[in-house]
């Protein structure tokens, strides 16, 4: 560090560019200017050196540098994180360390369906890798083309998969980890089963780059199925969504991969936003379901399933419309209804995010509650409700009064979190559900979680971090 300013000594950003290379050191404020801004404009941060490692080696090289020097490391894969665990703070004397350059499939064994990949490899990539196998890659999110592997272990992504196949930490049996020390823990092990003590991958998985830095994982695959069916279905209520949900578990039980809860709100700002987005049934609901069938045996069962699921759906007058895509493309359009959503709501102006989970009997409650909860807030707000029913993860956002002021009404971005999150807690949730702590929710995580837990944690961190060179300032 330079004792006069604090910032990164210009002697010691020599040093670790030399370990990469010239190329691979960012210094130019232009080359660095994409790595200091994250999808919600909230986080601002900045640094003096990016550094692209190459290779597993490289990373373990910087970081022992780095503890040598305690000069504080941020990594950072795609840059997609939403609550800011990615951004560097605003003294110039973090090294942002990227995982891009760290790309390689390093192996695809299809007798034990698993992938051996690097950090740096995007989440896309990776599932069309897998489909040329036939195999499936079950982790799907809407920044899939641009996030990484490791970023999406080390934030536990979840994801509209996550109801049948669990979220990354489920999809993860083994991790390379560059630990601060520069020690190299190599547990790249394909093993289901595994009971030799304390299983030290899932203390590296959630900790948002605060213990160490992930490099490589091998991952679990997936048959391809042999069929799947797409239905979007409009519903009176999230009462009726959980009675169709329940009734779709039970005929489909593992088949059912998808069980999207869409209030009308964010579909009509979809509509309204997004220029190739089409109504997906005649009239509007107030509540609707996407729900996907996906088989093992065939495109048959996949069609049989579901509309067994509407059928009854229909009968019990829960479902009071529904469409059933009729191929790929079809399909597509009504994923793409759902993915743009987050998107769809910048254009009406301020919004307050909440990626909550609560038990799934507990949805239509927490909803009926929390919408009068924000207008006792900020009257005139519109609630802006989706998100995975079928494992009790909710985006529940809240866009601003049609014409009101931005700016005034992200002043209250701290009473509306706080009031929500209040709400969650007394129902048994949880006030972050799949985005993780970073910067955003480090100061509720104190405040909320029992004093034993968050000692626990510190104490961890002490032991694999007792410098604090890792992501300062990150979860705890």
């Amino acid at each position: 560090m330079n004792a006069e300013t604090n910032t990164l000594d210009p002697a010691l950003a020599d040093r670790f560019a030399a370990i990469v290379g010239e190329r691979h050191a960012l210094r130019d404020e232009g080359d660095i200017e994409p790595h200091l801004v994250e999808p919600r404009g909230l986080w601002g941060g900045r640094s003096l050196l990016v550094l692209k490692p190459g290779s597993t080696e490289e990373v373990s090289r910087i970081l022992k540098l780095a503890t040598e020097t305690g000069t504080p490391i941020v990594p950072q894969g795609g840059n997609t994180g939403l609550v800011g665990g990615q951004m560097p703070d605003a003294t110039g004397r973090e090294v942002i360390l990227s995982t891009s350059r760290l790309n390689r499939i390093r192996e695809v064994d299809l007798s034990s369906n698993t992938a051996t990949v690097e950090a740096g490899v995007v989440l896309q990539v990776l599932q069309e890798e897998a489909a040329k196998n036939d195999r499936l890659f079950p982790l799907s999110l809407g920044a899939q083309g641009s996030c990484q592997i490791g970023g999406n272990l080390s934030s536990n992504a979840g994801g509209v998969g996550a109801l049948a196949y669990g979220v990354a930490r489920d999809l993860c049996l083994g991790l390379e980890v560059v630990l601060p020390t520069g020690e190299i823990f190599d547990d790249l092990r394909k093993l289901k089963k595994d009971n030799t003590g304390y299983d030290l991958k899932d203390l590296f998985i959630g900790a948002e780059g605060t213990l160490g830095v992930i490099t490589a994982a091998v991952l679990k695959l997936y048959p391809m199925p042999k069929g799947r069916d797409l239905a979007w279905v409009g519903l009176g209520s999230p009462v009726d969504a959980l009675r169709l949900f329940e009734l779709a578990n039970e005929k489909a039980g593992r088949a059912l991969t998808m069980f999207e809860l869409i209030e009308k709100t964010p579909l009509d700002f979809v509509l309204r936003h997004i220029p190739q987005a089409r109504a997906p049934l005649a009239e509007s609901h107030p509540w609707n379901a996407l729900i996907e069938i996906s088989s093992g045996r065939s495109a048959e069962d996949a069609r049989f399933l579901m509309e067994e699921i509407l059928a009854a759906g229909f009968e019990a007058g829960w479902a009071t419309d529904a469409v059933i895509a009729q191929n790929e493309t079809q399909q597509l359009q009504l994923r793409q209804l759902r993915e743009d959503m987050s998107d769809a709501q910048r254009p009406e102006g301020g919004s307050i995010k909440h990626d909550i989970s609560v038990p799934v009997a507990a949805i239509p409650e927490f909803i009926e509650r929390a919408a009068k909860i924000v207008q006792e807030v900020v009257p005139g707000v519109r609630p802006v409700c989706f998100g995975h029913m079928g494992d009790g993860n909710l985006h529940y956002n809240i866009s601003q009064p049609a014409g009101a002021s931005k700016e005034e009404f992200l002043t209250h971005y701290r009473a509306m979190n706080d009031a929500v999150h209040a709400l969650v807690r007394e129902l048994g949730g949880s006030f972050s559900a799949e985005h993780g702590i970073g910067r955003m929710k480090r100061a509720e995580l104190l405040a909320t979680q029992p004093a034993v837990a968050t000692d626990l944690m510190r104490r961890v961190k002490a032991a694999f971090d007792p410098q604090g060179i890792m992501n300062p300032g990150k979860v705890i």
